[in-house]
């Protein structure tokens, strides 16, 4: 069996999914979408609040306090909402929901190369992108574990302060460098460099140890 991973991609710029362009920020559920028998037309029903602001959309469905709007548009020739980036890639998307005024989208990539390449495919589209979540096929002849580290989790500083002090030999045993030469590399304090320290290594163990 291949080593597939399944990957939930959060991307808080409006213009990458029509659904969250036409709710306007209010939270989406139940989200599908086929192509029309034509193939250049794109059918989209989602569900959200029955008082909700819609723009565009025609009202399909309700019940009780829930309503289903239905969005549609015409493809064209390139990718224009991130479920085409996603799809052209040949990953369906699997879930699709609104949240906050992002859009959440899960998909299984054949392997970590091809999930790496449709994230910087809509980082390149879009701002706003980040990996919420990853995981991998359990595979029964392999004990290896994967953790995949979104680098957008660190600040700019954050991540120049982790660099350095890798560069410097700040984590090597013995040290190759201390704090205060690796804070005089960056031009800042020793307290400020342990406290940028701290907090990156704090993230990138809350992600490891999945806390």
């Amino acid at each position: 069996m291949d080593a597939g991973v399944h990957g939930e991609v959060e991307i808080t710029d409006s213009s990458a999914c029509h659904v969250t362009e036409a709710s306007g920020g209010t939270d989406i559920e139940s989200v599908s979408r086929s192509a029309v028998t034509s193939g250049d037309t794109v059918a989209i029903d989602f569900t959200a609040d029955a008082e909700a602001d819609m723009t565009d959309v025609n009202e399909v469905f309700h019940h009780e306090e829930q309503t289903v709007y239905r969005l549609t548009y015409e493809t064209e020739a390139s990718p224009g909402c991130a479920c085409e980036f996603i799809e052209t890639s040949g990953c369906p998307v699997r879930h699709i929901e609104a949240e906050n005024g992002a859009i959440i989208l899960s998909f299984v990539a054949s392997d970590l190369q091809q999930l790496r390449e449709i994230i910087v495919d809509l980082k390149s589209a879009f701002d706003g992108v980040s990996l919420r979540r990853l995981t991998q096929s359990e595979c029964p002849d392999s004990g290896a574990s994967l953790v995949f580290i979104d680098r957008d989790a660190l600040t700019a500083r954050q991540q120049e302060v982790l660099e350095t002090a890798h560069r410097m030999g700040y984590f090597e045993h013995p040290r190759e460098s201390n704090a205060t030469e690796v804070a005089e590399a960056l031009d800042i304090n020793r307290s400020t460099f342990a406290e940028h320290l701290s907090a990156a290594q704090s993230k990138l163990l809350g992600t490891i140890l999945d806390c």
